[in-house]
């Protein structure tokens, strides 16, 4: 398998301040090395403040590192500029911000005429879209009109208009309905069918242990076990994804 996303002791530097107004540095992500092969699905997953959001930020090359180094290779090209590695990934955050007064399909025409696409790729694309996402009953509604459920699948449909070879997802499913949910979690393993790379962050355990490939479990910004289910399950003795996290967390502690 060929590995698509390379990342090397990636650290990342904040400033916070303490009583007296006393600076103090600290390492969200703290010397962190991971890759991701083709046509994986990688789950993220670690407690609140663990550095998850840092990380995928740096992946997505939405933030630079403090220092590290981060390559892709796409078709056996090694990409090592930012433009180029951006123009291969489609990143979804949790505050991700949509035009409101725009539809969806209104904002995937605009996406697709920044990313250089023809009419007719656009409307072709769109036509894709909307039937992996279920997007026909509100495709034509203004993004302000749309459910919760129905603004994140708005929100996915911008990262799919140029068919990036990595999806990076951060709480995809956050605070959405079981329906909602399964439509997010469906695509995404549609998506693996079709070579694509997946690496999203989750803190639902049932649905990493049903849709992973592997899982890289971080806390306090260093990566504390990564591995499939079963060899995760070996290395602790327990079974199930939830229990596994709560040991390893525990050592940890």
């Amino acid at each position: 398998m060929e590995n698509i996303l390379t990342a090397n002791n990636l650290i990342k530097t904040f400033e916070k301040h303490e009583k007296k107004q006393k600076k103090v540095s600290f390492n969200a992500v703290d010397d962190i090395s991971l890759q991701v092969g083709q046509g994986e699905i990688v789950g993220v997953l670690g407690p609140n403040g663990a550095g998850k959001t840092t990380l995928l930020r740096m992946l997505g090359m939405l933030m630079q590192p403090t220092s590290g180094s981060i390559t892709m290779t796409v078709d056996g090209e090694q990409l090592t500029d930012v433009t180029r590695i951006k123009a291969n990934i489609g990143y979804l955050s949790g505050n991700t911000k949509l035009y409101g007064r725009l539809s969806t399909r209104e904002l995937l025409e605009i996406l697709g005429n920044i990313y250089g696409m023809d009419k007719q790729a656009i409307d072709e694309r769109i036509e894709a879209i909307s039937k992996v996402l279920n997007l026909e009953n509100f495709i034509d509604n203004r993004i302000e009109k749309l459910s919760t459920g129905q603004t994140q699948r708005a929100s996915i449909s911008r990262c799919l208009i140029h068919s990036p070879k990595l999806y990076i997802f951060d709480e995809p499913t956050l605070g959405l309905d079981i329906i909602s949910s399964n439509s997010i979690i469906e695509f995404m393993k549609q998506e693996r069918q079709q070579g694509k790379t997946v690496l999203y962050s989750t803190h639902y355990m049932e649905e990493a242990e049903y849709l992973c490939d592997r899982v890289v479990l971080i806390d306090k910004g260093r990566i504390v076990a990564q591995g499939t289910i079963d060899e995760l399950s070996q290395l602790t003795g327990k079974n199930k994804l939830r229990d596994i996290f709560n040991s390893l967390i525990k050592e940890v502690e």
